[in-house]
């Protein structure tokens, strides 16, 4: 079903020459090809995988003649395997501009890897072109590196140096790494606050760092920032004041998100691991079905530009490379036989929520054997990969919650529709799937929800003495929600209601989760405010989860 939702706000900017072409070829598709994405790839495929032809020959500018500063983005790294890493930039001297201030001119942008931060030892060096249809985006995929290694890069553009990157490698395959030190974050609405837990997590020790979803928002963003409160002299321009729905917008609101200093040096402090949510489209959406009552091949454009603008703006390899409104994003990457990291995409193929998407107790809609909430390619890669797995923690990064959690004390409970209560027939798979494969030491990392949880997964949520079969720790924003409290008025309802929920706290914060050979370790990371700037960290909460023992302790 197609929920009615709020009315979609006009952009307020030229197109760009890829918005235009999307619209174009979505009016002359036969809406009865719409029926599947997969139909919708094929369809709007045409330029949204590689620059327009005849790009090589496109004016290359002298970035000698860059005027200002084009990092302006920042730089970052991501997705570390044992010999290689993905180095990412991507230039705007006029971040705030559509074309970035580059107009439709390719740049040569020099690369180094080194394995000092004076660059006194350069290990790795070459250029790579940044070209107007990716946004002048820059993808290194810098192979040939030696396995468990720290590195420093840089970019230069004419006499332009970028802000020097750490980055490093995983342990070798087949090495009994000891441990691992990461952080999950999720949910960053630049119009809730400022990003002060990226200011702390920059200066964490950690080896990687996993974002969960909701890397933007597609709302409004008006002048003073939301509750940035930006005041005459900082005020945003009037362009963030719309909802995305363009290419040009999406590339724009990146360039806003990444224009925050904390951000950005939580991204040069640390390699990330990434994958979405739904507000890097559009909220709730769920595969080929949007929010708002739009024709389907309205949408399915517009996840083409989000999809298209969030592979520009993040450190992914070209294997993610979006072919027209279809991205594979879920992959895995292995930490030696310590940990396996199983990244899921629980939006882009899901069926449509039931029950019109409100909070609802489960029944003959939400449990229809048939319903999927990772689409059924991917649920056989999950269980393949458990079933070959030799890790000791298989972990499981997705969106929404995958524990059941009720929302009353009164039976039948309502649950949430748009998370795994209301799939239940698909999480059923997928836990019979971890049961077959033998998975001893299952972790699953969760975003989406602005809170803090930590629960143990029952075999039968509704039998508190049933088997622990592995544990879910859930983070919070970044920002999303604006300061958020300790205890939020549900706190009794949730933690009673669910006897296998064993923390919650709803302030804004990452968790910082160490994997060891003999357990794992959760810190709840907390500040105290996002609407002011500069709060502490404390630690919230802090459980343990022994190899071999599924269940939490705290600490």
């Amino acid at each position: 079903m197609v929920r009615t939702g709020r009315p979609r706000l006009p952009s307020q900017h030229p197109f760009s020459p890829h918005d235009t072409v999307l619209r174009a070829a979505a009016r002359h598709v036969d809406r009865r090809r719409f029926l599947t994405v997969a139909a919708a790839a094929a369809a709007l495929a045409f330029t949204t995988n590689r620059p327009a032809r005849g790009a090589s020959a496109a004016p290359e500018i002298d970035a000698a003649r860059i005027p200002d500063d084009p990092f302006t983005l920042g730089i970052a790294s991501g997705d570390p395997l044992p010999d290689s890493v993905v180095l990412w930039t991507r230039l705007a001297p006029a971040p705030f501009e559509p074309d970035g201030g580059l107009g439709d001119q390719r740049v040569a942008v020099r690369w180094e890897v080194a394995v000092d931060e004076y660059f006194a030892i350069v290990v790795k060096q070459g250029t790579a072109l940044a070209h107007a249809e990716y946004g002048h985006s820059v993808h290194v995929d810098v192979e040939g590196l030696l396995s468990g290694t720290v590195y420093y890069y840089r970019f230069r553009a004419g006499t332009w140096i970028s802000p020097t990157g750490r980055t490093r490698t995983a342990p070798g395959q087949g090495l009994d790494a000891s441990a691992l030190r990461l952080a999950a974050v999720a949910c960053q609405a630049y119009h809730d606050g400022y990003y002060t837990a990226y200011r702390h997590l920059a200066e964490d020790d950690v080896d990687l760092v996993l974002h969960l979803g909701d890397y933007l928002y597609e709302y409004p963003v008006n002048a003073a920032g939301g509750e940035r409160r930006y005041t005459a002299g900082a005020q945003l321009p009037d362009v963030f004041n719309h909802e995305t729905t363009t290419l040009a917008d999406y590339r724009l609101r990146y360039s806003l998100y990444k224009s925050d200093p904390d951000l950005r040096a939580a991204h040069a402090a640390h390699p990330f691991v990434v994958t979405w949510d739904d507000h890097e489209t559009e909220n709730n959406y769920a595969g080929g079905v949007p929010e708002s009552d739009v024709p389907p091949e309205q949408f399915l454009a517009r996840r083409a530009a989000a999809y298209r603008a969030y592979w520009e703006n993040q450190p992914l390899r070209s294997g993610q490379q979006p072919q027209g409104p279809d991205m594979r994003l879920y992959r895995r990457l292995q930490w030696g036989t310590l940990a396996q990291f199983d990244i899921l995409d629980t939006r882009q193929y899901r069926s449509d929520q039931a029950y019109g998407d409100k909070p609802h107790a489960p029944g003959p809609e939400s449990d229809d054997p048939a319903r999927t909430l990772t689409g059924a390619e991917q649920e056989r890669w999950l269980i393949d990969g458990w079933r070959a797995s030799t890790a000791l923690w298989n972990v499981m990064p997705q969106q929404v919650c995958f524990s059941q959690r009720k929302f009353d004390l009164t039976e039948p409970s309502r649950v949430s529709m748009d998370a795994w209560d209301g799939y239940r027939a698909s999480r059923d798979r997928i836990v019979t799937g971890a049961r077959s494969a033998g998975i001893a030491n299952w972790l699953v990392l969760t975003g989406d929800v602005h809170v803090g949880y930590a629960f143990d997964i029952k075999d039968d949520f509704d039998d508190p003495a049933s088997r622990t079969l592995g544990t879910e720790f859930t983070c919070t924003s970044i920002a999303s929600g604006k300061d958020g409290t300790a205890k939020p008025p549900n706190w009794n309802t949730y933690m009673t209601a669910n006897p296998h929920l064993k923390f919650y706290d709803g302030r804004r914060g990452y968790v910082r989760l160490e994997l060891g050979r003999q357990a794992a370790r959760a810190d709840f990371k907390t500040v105290s405010a996002v609407t002011t700037p500069g709060a502490a960290l404390t630690t919230a909460g802090s459980f343990v989860t022994e190899a071999g023992a599924p269940g939490l302790q705290p600490v």
